[in-house]
């Protein structure tokens, strides 16, 4: 690791540090990540689609690379940089260094960074477009980033890869059959579905309404994904129709897809949440979960209509974590503990089956 690389970003200031992963360009939204383990989740995790992210704990690869904690079938983020690359991982589970993991993908690296210096610009500023490079020079780089799409202009469906179709069926007995609507959904969240024995069908977030209920499904899970939910207008009026006739229930992008359909608004977080131990309150119940969320948008209280409430609350900065529809089997949720990292717990799907089970009576 002794190639220098540079990452610009979109106010025109430049980070030098050394190359690692692959050796090329990679332009996109630079996030920080406050997750101090699970980045081998982080990476592969399509919610991540787009970004170039700042690992915000200092010291990042100590585990290597394992084939089991994958959130999807590739690498999804731009690129990473990180203050120090652990070179030599210790763990009994690691298969390959995080240097080797993404050099095979294609994906490049930066560290030896102030990641402290630029995650303050970031908290202060707002999310912004980056590039990373070993080629370019800092004046080439801005030229490139004064003309680089936007990411909330982006449509990232073309690069969500994970398969459709019947999703790991044993052929045992499932009380549930759960419809899931792809829009960037981790493998650990169909995991976590699995385990309260559902079954699952994996379809496209193009699906149309006859498409999902042609399945005979108990219930609908809107998934998780990247970018603008603006972008994806095509999805809301099969959510608008399909939530009048099955439990519907949205995680990330998928909550923000059922604000659009019930005439809500989202708008553009500063800086987005991206990590772990974000403490979220349950409003009915007054309990405060410590979650994992990887969103960039939320729902706008001030547009919310009168059949929609909120559910939940991020005791950060008061934004809106949770919705339930007053009338209809319908609630979506931002964060998502179900993914590494975060607790390998359930919760979050008890109302989808309690729900699935009154209406099935």
């Amino acid at each position: 690791m002794d190639k220098q690389a540079i990452l610009v970003l979109a106010d025109g200031s430049v980070y030098e540090g050394l190359s690692f992963g692959a050796d090329v360009d990679a332009c996109g939204e630079v996030v920080f990540n406050t997750a101090m383990t699970g980045y081998q989740g982080m990476l592969s995790d399509p919610s991540c689609a787009g970004q170039i992210v700042i690992a915000a704990y200092p010291l990042i690869g100590n585990c290597g690379i394992n084939d089991i904690e994958d959130e999807s079938e590739r690498i999804q983020v731009r690129g990473l940089a990180v203050r120090e690359l652990a070179a030599v991982p210790s763990h009994y589970q690691s298969q390959k260094t995080l240097d080797r993991y993404l050099a095979e993908a294609g994906i490049p690296g930066i560290a030896a960074l102030d990641t402290r210096a630029i995650t303050r610009k970031l908290r202060t500023q707002g999310s912004m477009m980056g590039l990373l490079s070993t080629h370019k020079t800092p004046e080439q780089a801005r030229e490139i980033l004064s003309s680089a799409l936007p990411y909330d202009q982006t449509d990232f469906a073309p690069e969500i890869s994970l398969p459709v179709g019947r999703w790991h069926d044993d052929g045992g007995e499932t009380p549930y059959h759960v419809a899931v609507l792809n829009c960037g959904c981790s493998l650990s969240i169909l995991r976590l579905l699995r385990t309260q024995g559902c079954a699952i069908t994996v379809m496209p977030s193009t699906a149309s309404t006859q498409d999902i209920l042609a399945l005979n499904p108990d219930g609908l899970l809107i998934s998780p994904g990247p970018g603008n939910p603006e972008l994806l207008s095509n999805v809301v009026p099969n959510v608008q129709e399909l939530a009048r006739l099955l439990p519907v229930m949205g995680i990330g992008l998928g909550c923000q897809l059922i604000t659009q359909a019930f005439g809500g608004r989202n708008i553009k977080l500063k800086f987005g949440h991206h990590g772990s131990n974000y403490p979220v309150q349950d409003l009915r119940t007054g309990y405060v979960y410590i979650t994992a969320q990887n969103h960039g948008y939320a729902p706008d209280p001030a547009s919310l209509p009168s059949d929609l409430e909120v559910s939940h609350l991020n005791l950060n900065d008061n934004t809106i974590e949770g919705l339930r529809h007053k009338a209809l089997p319908v609630y979506a949720i931002q964060y998502y503990s179900a993914t590494s990292p975060g607790a390998p717990d359930a919760h979050i799907f008890e109302e989808l089956l309690a729900i699935m089970q009154r209406t099935r009576v």
